[in-house]
């Protein structure tokens, strides 16, 4: 591709050499004889960079900098002056300016210049591409479902990714959580700034605060170096917490002051560190029982718990399950190099019918896992995993669950996708979206070993 380089210069000697030089590098060269002209041509022109004199009459160097930083800033701006000063160059830096240049011009020096400017405009172009498609590849579009709890769900993203109040979000193990959070940071203000994400479960306390806070060198032992934390890393977007019920009452403490205060100290330092980050926090626990039982702190859930968002469990939103299925179909079809499968209307209404007590996740593995063993041809009730085949919610079943507690049915989900996974205890956590630390615990609190 051609780039356009556009020469404003008072000086029609320095003006006609600098075009010709542009020329016979291969780039297309346009040239104006102050900033006026330049103005005037950058209104009808893509222009990548320009390159203007300081001292003009009218419109000077530095004026025209400011209007093209407002009105293209994608064009890059490089001053040209035989008045160099350091107050000068500082000055023009700070209004936008890509390089300063002292005349005369070195056209060796000013073709490299050229080259990392360019190099710089692409990578800053990519960039933007890549985060427009981040957009669009974590936001509302991949919450698929049109049930009614799903069509209420993304209206309250929508509603909540304008603030930036704290979010908590509930639900279930394998709902899509971690979906909603993303959809929240990618639709608001901050979606240019980074989303970093910590799994509470997934460390021991002594990692964990050191993951979010940082540490100095020496603060442990083997800490040689000193490591900034995840709230630093957040600084100007988002921390996601996710499973923040399995907080320790210490890291609690000193998580309610980062949302009090918006500061904090790494593990083994003194040096206070302020940042802005938004907070989203995720859990499949029930906060207002652990906040009863005294573990966990009820100042910082009423902290988290500003904006409560609700994720509908899978078994709420039947009818969100065909779609589903269609498109984990597709998308491990392709992923494989495969040709996308039909499904029998006996096997769909088979899904259709299963309790599902990994919600999307499991439904998720359960079409990667029938993928993965196809021969070929429509996927019947016979190429459905036995958990599934055997899966079907009779009226006995039905009236067991509707008399169950909360308790019972974190028990059945359990050892059903534990049933699922062979006892494959990794994996049943991955399906649970639970650490495995976690369900260790419950397993020995459930008596299922």
């Amino acid at each position: 591709m051609e780039h356009v380089i556009l020469v404003a210069e008072d000086d029609s000697r320095t003006r006609e050499s600098l075009g010709r030089a542009m020329i016979q590098a291969g780039y297309r060269s346009l040239t104006a004889a102050d900033g006026a002209a330049a103005l005037a041509i950058l209104q009808k022109e893509s222009v990548d960079v320009l390159l203007t004199d300081l001292k003009m009459p009218g419109v000077d160097g530095m004026t025209l900098l400011e209007r093209v930083r407002a009105g293209s800033p994608e064009t890059i701006v490089i001053i040209l002056t035989a008045f160099a000063t350091v107050d000068l160059a500082v000055e023009a830096m700070k209004k936008g300016a890509y390089d300063f240049l002292t005349k005369p011009i070195h056209l060796d020096k000013l073709e490299l210049v050229l080259r990392h400017a360019l190099e710089t405009r692409r990578l800053a172009q990519e960039n933007r591409e890549l985060r427009l498609r981040l957009r669009e590849t974590s936001g509302l579009k991949q919450l698929l479902g049109r049930s009614t709890a799903m069509q209420r769900l993304r209206e309250s993203i929508q509603q909540v990714a304008a603030t930036d109040a704290t979010v908590l979000i509930l639900g279930e193990s394998g709902t899509g959580k971690e979906l909603v959070a993303h959809a929240i940071h990618y639709g608001g203000r901050r979606a240019d700034c980074p989303l970093v994400k910590v799994s509470c479960a997934a460390l021991p306390e002594e990692l964990l605060e050191s993951e979010l806070f940082g540490h100095e060198r020496g603060a442990f032992t083997g800490a040689r170096d000193r490591r900034t934390g995840r709230f630093e890393l957040a600084h100007g977007g988002t921390l996601f917490l996710d499973e923040v019920g399995d907080l320790s009452p210490r890291t609690q403490a000193k998580l309610l002051r980062v949302l009090q205060e918006q500061e904090f100290e790494r593990v083994g330092g003194t040096e206070t560190i302020r940042v802005d980050v938004r907070l989203i926090a995720a859990t499949n626990r029930d906060l207002e029982g652990l906040v009863a039982e005294g573990t966990f702190r009820e100042d910082l859930y009423y902290r988290l718990n500003v904006v409560p968002i609700q994720v509908p469990p899978l078994r709420e939103r039947v009818e969100d399950i065909p779609l589903l299925v269609a498109h984990f179909l597709r998308v491990f079809a392709e992923r494989g190099g495969k040709p996308v499968p039909e499904l029998t209307p006996e096997a769909l209404a088979l899904l259709c019918r299963h309790s599902w007590p990994g919600n999307v996740r499991e439904l998720e593995h359960v079409v990667e896992s029938i993928l993965v063993f196809s021969k070929g041809g429509p996927i019947a009730v016979g190429d459905l995993p036995p958990a599934i085949r055997g899966g079907e919610r009779g009226s006995e079943s039905g009236d067991r669950a509707s008399g169950a507690t909360l308790r019972d049915l974190e028990r059945q989900a359990i050892a059903r996708t534990l049933v699922a996974t062979g006892g494959n205890r990794r994996r049943a956590a991955d399906i649970l979206g639970i650490g495995l630390k976690t369900l260790y615990r419950k397993i020995h609190e459930f008596g299922l070993e």
